[in-house]
Parts: C-alpha cells; sequence; structure tokens
C-alpha cells in the first residue's frame, strides 16, 4: 500500500496534475520533436530510409523496455527517486545525440534518450492511481489525453523551426535543457510517496511476482492489447507521415502544420470522455472509440485507392482516428492501473512495454514499405487497428458476463 507524507491539498491541486502531465509528456515530446529533421537525415548521414527510421525504433524500444524497471521499483523504493535517475539518464542521451557525429552514434544515443524518458510516463501514471480514486482518476488520465495530444504537433512545428534556422542538433539541446527543468520540477513539486512495506524479497523477485500476477488478470491483458494497438497506430502515423508528406511536396517546416489534424481531434476525444464518461460508461466510449478510428481509416483508404493523393486527402480522414483514439485512451489507461491497485506502478510500466514495443515494430516496418502515397501507411494502420477491435470485443464480453 502507497501512502503520502503530505496530503494534497486543493491549492496544489492544479500545480501537481501541471506537473504531472509535464512529466507524462516529455518522453513523447523527445520521441516527435526530431520528426521534421528525420526527413533530410539519409541525406546528412549518407544513409538509408530505413536506417534513419531506426533512430526512431531504438528510442521507442528502450523507452517501453525501461518502463519495465520503473515501474517496480518505483513501488518499492518510491516515486520521486527512481524519476530523477531516469530524467538525469535523458538529460545525458540528449546531450549525446547533439553532439552525434554518424547515424550510428545518433541512433545509441537517442536509445539513451528513451531509456531515461520512460521513467516519466510510467511513474507520472502510476502517481496518478496513487492519488486520485474512481472517476476523478479517468478524468486526470484524459486531462492528461489531451496534454499528450498537443506534444506530436507542437513538438513537430518547434522541432521543423528548430532545425530551419538552428539545425537538427539544436532540439536535442532543447530536451537536455527540458531535462533539468522536469528534475527541479521532481525535487520541489512532487509529493513523497514510499512503501509501508518491508523489503522482505529482493528487488528482482518481487518484480518478476509483480508481473506473474498482472499476467494472470485477463482483463489487464485486454486493456493492455487495447493500448498497444492504438498506440501502434499512431506512432505507424508519426513516423510514416514525414515520408508520405514529403512525397506531397511538405518539408521540414510545414510537417507539424499537417501531423496536427489527428492530436486536435485525439484532445477533444479526450475532453468528450471526460464529461460523457459518468453518463456513458467506460465500455461504451470505448466502442465509440473503435467505430470512430476505423471509419477514418477505411474514408482514408478509399480516398487513396480512388487516385486522390494531397497532404489534405491524407490527414483529414485521419481526424476521425485521433477522436477515436480520444475516446479509447483514457478509460483504458484507467483500466489498466486499476485492476490490480497496489501494483499500478507494475502494471504501468507493462502497458508501457508494450505500447512502445509495438510501437516500435510498427515504426520499423514504416520504413520497408513504400509511400508515394498514403495507401500502404493507411493499410498498416488498419491492421493494428483490428488487432485492438478484436481486443475490445473479448473485454466486452467478460465485462458483459460479470455484470
Amino acid at each position: 500500500m502507497i501512502s503520502h507524507s503530505n496530503p494534497m491539498d486543493a491549492k496544489g491541486h492544479h500545480k501537481l496534475i501541471a506537473n504531472l502531465i509535464a512529466q507524462i509528456s516529455f518522453g513523447l515530446i523527445a520521441m516527435t520533436i526530431c520528426l521534421p529533421s528525420m526527413q533530410e537525415w539519409g541525406q546528412i548521414f549518407q544513409a538509408t530510409q530505413a536506417e534513419v527510421q531506426l533512430t526512431f525504433s531504438f528510442y521507442v524500444v528502450t523507452y517501453g523496455g525501461f518502463q519495465l524497471l520503473y515501474g517496480p521499483l518505483s513501488d518499492r523504493y518510491g516515486r520521486k527517486p527512481v524519476l530523477l535517475i531516469g530524467l538525469l539518464l535523458a538529460l545525458i542521451g540528449s546531450v549525446c545525440c547533439a553532439v552525434s557525429t554518424n547515424l550510428w552514434m545518433l541512433s545509441m544515443a537517442r536509445a539513451v534518450q528513451g531509456a531515461g524518458s520512460a521513467a516519466g510516463m510510467v511513474i507520472g501514471r502510476s502517481m496518478v492511481q496513487d492519488l486520485f480514486r474512481g472517476a476523478e482518476r479517468t478524468r486526470v488520465m484524459a486531462y492528461i489525453g489531451m496534454a499528450l495530444g498537443l506534444c506530436p504537433p507542437i513538438a513537430s512545428i518547434i522541432g521543423g523551426q528548430i532545425h530551419v534556422h538552428l539545425g537538427w542538433q539544436g532540439n536535442f539541446v532543447v530536451m537536455a535543457v527540458l531535462s533539468a527543468l522536469l528534475m527541479g520540477a521532481t525535487w520541489r513539486g512532487l509529493p513523497v510517496l514510499t512503501q509501508a512495506t518491508t523489503h522482505d524479497t529482493h528487488w528482482f523477485d518481487h518484480m518478476m511476482a509483480a508481473y506473474q500476477r498482472l499476467v494472470r488478470e485477463r482483463n489487464f491483458v485486454l486493456y493492455v492489447v487495447i493500448l498497444a494497438m492504438t498506440t501502434s497506430t499512431f506512432y505507424i502515423f508519426l513516423a510514416g507521415a514525414p515520408i508520405v508528406l514529403s512525397a506531397y511536396g511538405v518539408g521540414p517546416e510545414g510537417v507539424g502544420w499537417y501531423i496536427m489534424c489527428v492530436p486536435i481531434t485525439y484532445i477533444a476525444g479526450n475532453f468528450i470522455t471526460s464529461h460523457l464518461i459518468h453518463r456513458v460508461g467506460e465500455q461504451r466510449m470505448m466502442v465509440w472509440g473503435q467505430v470512430a478510428a476505423l471509419s477514418g481509416l477505411v474514408v482514408l483508404l478509399l480516398l487513396g485507392f480512388s487516385g486522390v493523393n494531397s497532404p489534405l486527402a491524407f490527414t483529414l480522414p485521419l481526424m476521425l482516428l485521433g477522436l477515436g483514439h480520444g475516446f479509447l485512451n483514457p478509460p483504458a489507461l484507467a483500466g489498466t492501473v486499476g485492476v490490480v491497485p497496489a501494483l499500478a506502478g507494475s502494471a504501468a510500466a507493462v502497458a508501457g512495454l508494450m505500447q512502445q514495443l509495438t510501437g516500435a515494430v510498427g515504426g520499423a516496418w514504416v520504413g520497408w514499405l513504400s509511400h508515394d502515397n498514403a495507401v500502404n501507411l493507411g493499410l498498416l494502420m488498419l491492421g493494428f487497428t483490428v488487432c485492438g477491435l478484436v481486443g475490445q470485443l473479448a473485454l466486452h464480453r467478460r465485462v458483459g458476463e460479470r455484470a
């Protein structure tokens, strides 16, 4: 059972939520701020597009994998010290990225950056479970979802401008500075969360026992499947959008403006969810999300197969995808950490790992396909979305049986 030393008062409520949002958002900002630069890394480093895409996949793999460590370690030793270690590692990785002289060095530095950035995502989600209850927790998850929806477009717009005016290295300098600022925000602004139990087992045995318990929870597994497929679909879009937009004549400075179409409706979906969750219920919101996401992809593919190839024909149908993900993610996120509350950190870690691993696979596949238009990217996103729909149907059936 986790407790915090200083109760959260009303005055600090909004500051606390803002701090948690910043910690959780950091990894996605680090992931996407350099997307516009990826259009030119092939030429800069004399590399193929598939090799350039590996810089994205390396980041995503460590971003997910290290959550497996941060989650149970924060359950055992406390949230704050583990988060500070992660942010320090992210700072080191960002500096190494900025001084990289070849693509292999950049890929390795991105892996270090991803390993450190993972702490904010898993520990931030865990602290939402620690500090909020019931529908309020889902509402806070929706607020976090709205903030996360802003990260890709804002980061890619800013990253594109920095790339044009200061060079691609400038984006990593910005992330190093942000890492340092978040370390200060963690130290001064987050409550101290400690364990009420003694450490009578080795940390690794404790970690494995936690994961074994979670795997036996069928509902938890299904929530994770839904989250993983949703995240993979979005990461495929993030990794492939610059390539498709480049084929349509859009350069680094314009990528972020088109990418914005999807996150804007994702924010709207989270906002709607935060207001309707009490009346509609989690399962119905998630069904609406699957329907909206599939509808957007079907429209995209119909336009692509009909030969309608333009930046707007690519991005506008995907506004339905963003809306659907906004309906899906808050209840699914709340579900993962709520199945076994005592293992919230470990649960957030498993969910985060699977999201990032499947996202890395999807991002790597993007580099293996041709993208003269949006069809191949749309088909890839559709495949992952259908897998998520299967998980949703299974979860809906189990919840219905228990009701």
